[in-house]
C-alpha cells in the first residue's frame, strides 16, 4: 500500500473527478505538482475538491498548442492530492497535488459547474497505490546519460536528491521535470511498468544528446 498516510486506498478512489487539462504538463504517482490557480473555473474546481476528497485529474489536451477553452483530451491522465495549499492577496491558489493513481477516461461528463468532469476508469492502473519503491532498472547507466543530457541542455539539478531516491520517484521526478515535448510525456505517462518508462525516457534522451552534439559538431 502507499506509504502516504493520507493517500486514499484503491477502493476508495471517486468515480467521477473533475479534470485539468495543462498542455506540456503530467503528474506521476508518488511526485509533487506545484500549480499556481488564477482562472474563475479552476478556482471553482479547486474550491470543490478541498471540499470532497481533494482529487483533481490532470490530463492533457491533444493538441497542445489549441486556445480552445474546452480542448479534446488524452484518454489516459493521472489524479493527484491537493497535498497543500494557500490563497494569495490577488485571489489566486497556490497548491502541491502529490500523484496518486493514473486513470482512463471512461466518458466525459455533462456537468453545470464551470470545470469539466470525467468517469474514471482506474482498474488498468491500481498498481500506482503500492509502494513500488524498487524496480529493475539500470541506474549507473540512467545516471551516465542522464548526465550527459543535462550537459548538452544546460541544465542543473539536486543530484544528492535524485540519488538518494528509490527507483520510482527517481524515474517518475525525472519524467515530469525533464524538457520533453507535450507528445513524449504522454507516451511516458502511458508506460504500463516504471521500468518501461525507464527505458522509453532513456531512448528519448539518447536521441536528444546525440541531436545537440551533432548541431554543436556543424558549427565548427
Amino acid at each position: 500500500m502507499s506509504s502516504d498516510p493520507f493517500a486514499p486506498t484503491f477502493d476508495d478512489l471517486p468515480d467521477v473527478l473533475p479534470i485539468f487539462p495543462l498542455p506540456g504538463t503530467i503528474l506521476l504517482p508518488r511526485c509533487r505538482l506545484p500549480l499556481n490557480v488564477f482562472e474563475p473555473r479552476y478556482l471553482a474546481m479547486t474550491e470543490a475538491a478541498l471540499k470532497a476528497g481533494r482529487i483533481i485529474g490532470m490530463i492533457q489536451p491533444i493538441d497542445a498548442g489549441t486556445d480552445d477553452p474546452t480542448p479534446e483530451i488524452h484518454l489516459t491522465g493521472c489524479a493527484g492530492r491537493i497535498s497543500s495549499f494557500s490563497e494569495t492577496d490577488d485571489g489566486r491558489i497556490l497548491l502541491i497535488l502529490t500523484g496518486l493513481c493514473r486513470f482512463n477516461v471512461e466518458e466525459e461528463l455533462q456537468v453545470d459547474t464551470p470545470f469539466r468532469q470525467v468517469r474514471a476508469d482506474w482498474n488498468p492502473y491500481r498498481g500506482d497505490l503500492e509502494d513500488l519503491g524498487g524496480g529493475d532498472i539500470d541506474r549507473d547507466y540512467l545516471f551516465e546519460i542522464l548526465r550527459a543530457y543535462f550537459d548538452v541542455r544546460g541544465l542543473d539539478t539536486d543530484w544528492d536528491t535524485l540519488e538518494t531516491s528509490d527507483d520510482t520517484l527517481l524515474v517518475n521526478s525525472l519524467v515530469m521535470s525533464c524538457p520533453f515535448d507535450a507528445g513524449e510525456k504522454q507516451v511516458l505517462l502511458e508506460a504500463t511498468r516504471v521500468e518501461d518508462r525507464n527505458r522509453l525516457m532513456i531512448s528519448l534522451m539518447e536521441m536528444a544528446t546525440l541531436d545537440s552534439l551533432d548541431e554543436l559538431g556543424s558549427m565548427h
